[in-house]
C-alpha cells in the first residue's frame, strides 16, 4: 500500500483485507469531511432509504460500517437498534462516537461473522462492495446472521455486478434462500463530485430471507 494520502482513488486500488486495514486506518479521523463531503457522497442515503422503504426494521447489522454514515440516516428515519460491523478498527471508534450503533464488531467478512445466526431481521451494506475487493463469496456469512423473513439492502458497485459473479450468485440463492429480489441503480455521488468516479452507479439489491 503507498504511504500517499488516503483518497478515492486508493480505496479504489484495495486488493486485500490487509491494504483494506491499512487504509482506513488513515483515514478515518477526517473520512466524514475530506470524503463524504468533498465527494458528495450519496450512496449511504440511498441504501438506508430503500431499507426503510421496503418495510425493514431492526434489530440491524449495518455491514462494513465505516464511520456510520449510513447507520445515522437509519436511526434519523426510526431504524433501531442498530449494531456495526467493520474490518476497521479505526472507523468502528469514529462511528460508535455518533451514539447511534448498540454494538461495534470488528470482523472480516472473508472468514465471517462473530455473531450468532438468526441474530438480525435487518442487513444493511452501504459501500462495502463499492471497490470491488469483496465479491459475492461473503453473501452467506451475512445470510447466516439473518432471521427468516430479514429485510435486506445492499449496494453493489454496477461495474463490479456482472463481473465478480454477483449476478449468478443472486440467481443460486434465490432458488431457495431469499425472495423478492429487486434492483435499483442509484448515482454513487452526488451533483458535486468531481474526479474519474463521479458518475460511478450502484445497484441496491432488496430481497428477504426465507
Amino acid at each position: 500500500m503507498s504511504k500517499k494520502t488516503p483518497d478515492l482513488h486508493a480505496a479504489y486500488s484495495l486488493k486485500s483485507p490487509e491494504e483494506n486495514k491499512q487504509l482506513y486506518a488513515e483515514w478515518a479521523g477526517d473520512y466524514d469531511e475530506g470524503f463524504a463531503a468533498l465527494e458528495d457522497y450519496q450512496l449511504h442515503h440511498h441504501t438506508a432509504r430503500a431499507f426503510v422503504g421496503a418495510g425493514g426494521q431492526g434489530p440491524v447489522l449495518d455491514v462494513g460500517a465505516g464511520t456510520g454514515l449510513c447507520g445515522a440516516i437509519l436511526a434519523g428515519l426510526g431504524v433501531g437498534p442498530i449494531d456495526a460491523t467493520d474490518i476497521s478498527a479505526e472507523m468502528l471508534d469514529q462511528a460508535m462516537r455518533k451514539d447511534i450503533y448498540r454494538d461495534a464488531i470488528e470482523a472480516d467478512l472473508n472468514h465471517g461473522l462473530p455473531v450468532s445466526r438468526d441474530s438480525y431481521t435487518g442487513v444493511v451494506s452501504s459501500g462495502t462492495f463499492t471497490h470491488g475487493h469483496l465479491g459475492p463469496e461473503t453473501l452467506p456469512a451475512l445470510l447466516r446472521v439473518a432471521r427468516p423473513g430479514a429485510q435486506f439492502a445492499l449496494s453493489i458497485n454496477a461495474k463490479h455486478f456482472e463481473a465478480l459473479g454477483f449476478a449468478d450468485a443472486f440467481r443460486r440463492l434465490e432458488v431457495d434462500q431469499i425472495s423478492k429480489l429487486s434492483f435499483t441503480e442509484v448515482r454513487i455521488y452526488g451533483a458535486l463530485a468531481a474526479g474519474p468516479n463521479k458518475d460511478d452507479v450502484a445497484l441496491i439489491a432488496l430481497f428477504e430471507m426465507r
